[in-house]
């Protein structure tokens, strides 16, 4: 018995180095053969070496935590990619699409690292794969003349915003509050920010752009013809090509700009005031951006915690006229000259962001973000004010968690008066707010997410009475796959996608569809939501209707 024992163990041992070996062998072969392919289509000027890490790499890890944002989509149990290829010419990224293509290996994208599933830098569905980070894409040429300027898709917002100001203080970009987003992968799902009232989204202020496409060509606005550039302005990132970089419109803003925050607690009145700046805030002035960040603090009274509303703003102009506004349309915040500060549009980046007044601007071309956490998130775009009752019961879920956020994000505006589908993201007149949620956790629960995932999830359901439907919309860079998720491999599921892009894009969802499918038919593109292709007889049935 002991003998059948031990054989059955040498037997077991045996098959486990075996194929561990071989494991090893087939992970060595991809690399090689991918670099080798490498080297064969791209400039042999430059040497490939440095930009070429697989796991055996001591610098791999750091590599691939270095723009991660989320620390969920970083544990061990998450698969890893097979290699990470940091490209330094536009010629290594055809190359990088060539080669992966040839040798049949999944390819992921990462430009910031701020995809909420990880998306840009892990894959749940196939394996190998292989990431590009384009963190060496960082240029910015700005244009002060033109009122241009092209960004590569590596380059932050931060940085974006910081080299528009060097060259000019009344010249700004309308795009994200957070700095250390990567534009390239901003952009493609919308890029909202404290100026989205006045001059709309990054999407909206895009002229031009450099793409890689599924058969390792670069196009440019010309060359890619309008339906491609109205797709990637919106219809979220890497479904329809590697975007290199953006030509974007600059806009104008005043010399001096005026931030405050002020802070609600709940035994301040917060759930009355937040009521009414439900009713009010898609009104406002244009140049006035309120949003609101909601948390649980401690209270006043020792060993019991209450919710506090920061309502967190940056208007385009001075003071006074902004205590005018302020006086007539919301005076029930009690804003006061003491709570305002003058600064320049620069400065409230930094001020919007969450740093601290001591940093100064050059803290932005560290191209780093100082937030990092382990969170889940979801999203909801909101029609009709929620009413006290609402806001009661939502107070008492979110004093059930650890560390719950959300950020209530105004519309109204510049925001109304684009069309539904001037663009791939829909989310625009009728949207009084848009409400972003998160559940945040730190090491100590690391191991254990589930608890704080039900959280949110509850939450999610607790407020589907009160926000859109048919369909409930979401934000595409909200990444959140329990909305639904993409087939493995490339035969995705157009039924299955079209709930969740439904939510993402509404009524655009179908024209991206097409798009894709003639400019990436074999969906080379792809991930747990990208856009999938009609279905073969979808396809065939249009091709003959085109030529009856």
């Amino acid at each position: 018995m002991a003998s059948s024992s031990s054989s059955t163990s040498f037997l077991l041992s045996f098959f486990a180095v075996f194929f561990l070996s071989i494991s090893w062998a087939t992970s060595d072969s991809i690399q090689d053969n991918f670099y080798q392919c490498l080297s064969q289509n791209s400039d042999p000027s430059t040497p490939l070496s440095t930009a070429f890490y697989t796991p055996n790499n001591t610098s791999f890890t750091s590599l691939l935590q270095s723009s991660a944002q989320n620390l969920r989509c970083l544990m061990p149990s998450v698969p890893k990619p097979d290699l990470i290829f940091t490209p330094l010419l536009e010629s290594h990224v055809q190359a990088a699409v060539i080669c992966s293509k040839r040798l049949n290996i999944h390819l992921r994208v990462r430009s910031g690292g701020h995809d909420y599933e990880g998306l840009s830098y892990v894959s749940e569905l196939e394996s190998p794969f292989l990431v590009v980070d384009l963190g060496s894409f960082r240029s910015i040429n700005v244009d002060i003349a033109g009122g241009t300027a092209w960004v590569d898709a590596g380059a932050t917002v931060g940085e974006v915003y910081y080299r528009i100001a060097e060259k000019s203080k009344i010249h700004g970009f309308p795009a994200g509050l957070c700095t250390s987003l990567g534009i390239g992968g901003h952009i493609t799902g919308g890029a909202y920010g404290s100026m989205m009232r006045k001059y709309g989204l990054g999407v909206d202020n895009v002229i031009d752009a450099r793409i890689v496409d599924a058969n390792g060509r670069i196009h440019d606005r010309d060359s890619m013809g309008e339906d491609l550039f109205w797709a990637i302005r919106g219809g979220g990132g890497a479904s329809f090509g590697i975007i290199l970089s953006w030509k974007i419109k600059l806009v104008p803003v005043p010399a001096t700009v005026t931030v405050f925050t002020v802070t609600k607690t709940l035994e301040e009145g917060a759930t009355k005031t937040l009521y009414k700046w439900q009713q009010i805030v898609d009104k406002l002035d244009d140049d006035l951006f309120i949003r609101v960040i909601i948390q649980v603090e401690n209270a006043a009274k020792k060993g019991e915690r209450t919710v506090t509303n920061s309502y967190n703003a940056l208007f385009l102009g001075g003071i006074d006229r902004l205590l005018q506004i302020m006086a007539t349309s919301f005076p029930e915040l009690g804003l006061q000259t003491k709570d305002c500060v003058e600064m320049s549009w620069l400065e409230s980046v930094l001020y919007i962001a969450g740093y601290p007044t001591s940093v100064t601007p050059e803290i932005l071309l560290q191209g780093k973000s100082p937030f990092k956490n382990y969170f889940k998130a979801k999203s909801d775009f909101v029609r009709e004010p929620i009413p006290e009752t609402g806001l009661e019961g939502l107070w008492k879920r979110l004093l059930e968690e650890d560390m719950p956020l959300m950020i209530w994000t105004p519309y109204g505006g510049m925001m109304s008066r684009i069309g539904e589908s001037e663009t791939p993201f829909p989310h625009r007149n009728g949207t009084v707010f848009k409400i972003q949620y998160l559940s945040i956790w730190g090491d100590a629960d690391k191991e254990s997410p589930a608890k704080h995932v039900e959280w949110i999830r509850r939450v999610y359901n607790y407020m589907a009475s009160y926000v859109s439907m048919f369909p409930r919309e979401a934000y595409v860079n909200y990444r959140d796959l329990d909305l639904g998720m993409n087939k493995n491999g490339s035969g995705t599921n157009f039924v299955q996608a079209s709930i969740w892009g439904a939510k993402y894009f509404k009524n655009n969802f179908n024209r991206l569809v097409r798009i894709k499918t003639k400019v990436d038919p074999d969906n080379f593109f792809r991930h747990e939501q990208s856009i999938p292709t009609l279905p073969v007889s979808r396809k065939r049935r249009g091709r003959k209707s085109h030529h009856g």
